[in-house]
């Protein structure tokens, strides 16, 4: 390396660390480090002359320097610092000229006339093709939004970046053999991004039509729960029928077991009445139970007027279990297609689960009536035959 590369190298490292901005988060001396090892990689390649190489490198280095002054024509500041820095050490003059001739030309604008120009051009962006093009390009996004520049969403920063790799094109036969495909790999990885961000926005563009379509949360949850407090409580309503018919059963057994065979004896005749009043109301009550869980058996059957008239509840077992599967299933083809149907269904369903468990629970009542009085009148008549009839005549 030459004396004053090796100055350039200390002045330009020097001038970024302590006068540039800390908004330029990607023109800084990293990105200028970067265009440097990419400038000599290419004159490593061509090997142009010592002279030539001498001013690519010395562009490379001073290329952005002129950021410290702002970013509008950053590049004529960067000539301009240049020349005074060159002139200082006394650089001749045509070198000077070449070397502003080069920075300028790392205008986004410009068309490389020479190799030296296109070898500063391939070197200044020759990040497209690096792995580390993912971290850099986040840095310029950042930077531009921190410089009050633009703020890019993710989509539009990618957008962008597609458009930049689409229209870019390395000039020097060294770039486009060995950093083409690189390029082209991370061009590859955004449009993979940009077509799985697609799908996403389609499936959530799809997720919000089927919600909107579909009932609210809080109206499935009232359907829900509703329907699940019938069916508890229908099955409480089971418990307790099964519950008294057990009792009266139980009852009813012993007295079969003990009290019948005594009846026989003259001496017992006393007791007939008070056995046959609790038999008679465990009967009672036994029966009331089968009637509160006895199952009312329905036609099965309807028609199709009644599902296109939406005069069917389609849920509901007893509507259906005498008709074919293929009907049934034309049928409930026609529900879900209604969402109206549904709804009503969904509402005659609760509303006749409601009608049974009113007949249940009226049923049960009554039946736990007559087994209260039933212990009671029974208890009562055993101790009035006791009492009055019996062969001891219990005094109190």
């Amino acid at each position: 390396m030459s004396e004053i590369v090796e100055k350039t190298k200390h002045f330009v490292s020097e001038l970024l660390t302590e006068k540039l901005d800390s908004k330029f988060l990607y023109h800084n001396l990293r990105h200028t480090q970067r265009v440097v090892k990419s400038t000599k990689e290419l004159l490593n390649f061509y090997n142009l002359g010592e002279t030539e190489n001498e001013r690519v490198l010395l562009a490379a280095w001073l290329h952005d320097v002129g950021h410290i002054k702002g970013i509008e024509d950053h590049e004529e500041s960067s000539c301009e610092i240049a020349q005074e820095f060159l002139e200082k050490n006394g650089y001749d003059a045509h070198g000077i000229e070449q070397v502003c001739s080069l920075i300028m030309a790392t205008k986004m604008c410009h068309e490389p006339s020479n190799l030296m120009e296109g070898i500063l051009r391939d070197a200044d962006i020759s990040h497209f093709a690096h792995k580390s093009y993912w971290e850099t390009t986040d840095f310029l996004r950042d930077e531009l939004r921190e410089l009050g520049i633009a703020d890019y969403t993710s989509k539009q920063w990618r957008e962008k970046n597609i458009n930049m790799f689409r229209k870019h094109h390395f000039y020097t036969d060294y770039a486009k053999e060995n950093w083409e495909d690189g390029k082209q790999k991370n061009l590859k990885k955004l449009l993979k991004e940009k077509k799985e961000e697609k799908k996403i926005a389609k499936k959530e563009a799809l997720k919000a039509k089927y919600k909107s379509e579909s009932p609210d949360r809080s109206v499935q949850t009232l359907y829900r729960v509703t329907l699940r407090n019938h069916l508890k409580l229908s099955d409480i309503a089971d418990t307790k029928a099964n519950i008294l018919l057990s009792v009266n059963a139980i009852i009813i057994s012993l007295v079969l077991a003990n009290l019948f065979s005594k009846l026989d004896n003259p001496s017992n005749t006393y007791m007939i009445y008070p056995t046959f009043i609790l038999i008679l109301f465990s009967v009672v009550s036994m029966v009331l139970s089968v009637l509160a869980t006895r199952p009312n058996i329905t036609r099965g059957k309807f028609t199709k007027e009644d599902v296109e008239k939406k005069r069917v509840n389609l849920l509901f077992f007893g509507n259906f279990h005498h008709m074919k599967l293929e009907e049934y299933e034309w049928a409930l083809q026609e529900l879900i297609k209604d969402k109206d149907y549904v709804y009503s269904s969904l509402t005659k369903d609760l509303y006749y689960l409601g009608v049974v468990l009113n007949r249940k629970y009226k049923i049960l009542r009554i039946t736990y009536n007559i087994f209260m009085l039933g212990i009671i009148v029974s208890v009562i008549a055993f101790v009035i035959a006791f009492r009055f009839f019996g062969p001891e005549r219990l005094v109190f």
